[in-house]
């Protein structure tokens, strides 16, 4: 029997509505599925999460193991790299869908790239539920459009977890994600680290769709949004001099998000994307909202 190659990393609480279309982009990986195997941190659901994935797991030839833990992102990322026995793990949200070849081709760009400790794939530029989510859709694909290896890329930008892949050696060897974060920011941290470390950071162009594809609401975006804001304060005492405060402005933001407007532009010739500054305004409103009311009240 073959060891498995690639770990697919799963962390979710109350997913049941979303997970079968995620379970079923992972079944359809044209990865030999004896290489792989799915490490399930589940944070109690208190939905029908987990009888679904072990209902819709059981009837593919897919490996699992399913755990649960309810203290946060940094304990659960941290239980799939301790219980990981191959030498990547891709990171899946349990509202992805990933495209056919999106592990193969992860993992045939690690294996010719030793120095790359972490690798994106890119959110493809569909649209989305409503206007919000494809504008969300538009900023995610955008702000993921730099090189995290030049040196003027500054610290904060983050490739973040979802639709990753990790080379275990880089993750261990920066010493795992901290337990201690319990909501975003874990995977800031751990990127930083890993760069400290002297791995490199990349962005492929194997794509993935997220949770966007169903719609959002204004409400949901400031309700996101001012939690990162909340959860970021705790990471900024930890790590001194990363945030930018001004550049996470709702000024800063307009501006970025007008630049980024002529990027996606130039790649789908669709209109709306002139509307990303003021959905950028929004949320970085949200995200101050949540960072300074944190400061406040701590």
């Amino acid at each position: 029997m073959l060891k498995p190659r690639v770990t697919i990393g799963i962390c979710v609480k109350n997913f049941a509505k979303y997970v079968k279309d995620t379970l079923s982009s992972l079944n359809e990986q044209d990865f030999p599925h004896d290489l792989m195997e799915l490490i399930i941190v589940d944070g109690y659901s208190e939905d029908n999460t987990v009888n679904v994935i072990k209902n819709d797991l059981s009837k593919t030839d897919l490996k699992f193991k399913i755990f649960y833990d309810d203290n946060g992102l940094g304990k659960a990322r941290q239980i799939v790299v301790d219980e990981a026995v191959t030498e990547y793990i891709v990171w899946v949200d349990g509202d992805m869908i990933l495209s056919n070849d999106f592990v193969r081709k992860q993992v045939e760009f690690m294996d010719i790239s030793p120095k790359v400790g972490i690798a994106k794939g890119k959110c493809g530029l569909i649209e989305g539920g409503n206007l919000l989510a494809t504008l969300e859709i538009y900023s995610r694909a955008a702000s993921k459009m730099v090189d995290f290896n030049n040196e003027k890329t500054e610290r904060f930008k983050s490739l973040g977890t979802s639709g990753c892949i990790y080379r275990v050696t880089a993750i261990r060897e920066a010493g795992g994600f901290d337990e201690n974060i319990k909501g975003y920011g874990e995977d800031l941290d751990a990127e930083l680290r890993v760069r400290d470390a002297g791995w490199s950071l990349y962005v492929t162009d194997v794509t993935y769709q997220d949770y966007e594809r169903y719609g959002i609401t204004l409400n949901s975006l400031w309700s996101k949004y001012s939690q990162r804001g909340r959860d970021l304060h705790l990471f900024a005492q930890k790590n001194r001099g990363v945030l930018n405060i001004f550049k996470m402005s709702p000024p800063a933001a307009f501006l970025g998000g007008l630049f980024h407007s002529f990027t996606i532009y130039r790649l789908n010739r669709k209109k709306i994307a002139f509307l990303l500054p003021f959905q950028c305004g929004i949320k970085h409103m949200a995200w101050c909202f949540g960072f300074f009311s944190s400061q406040i009240n701590s």
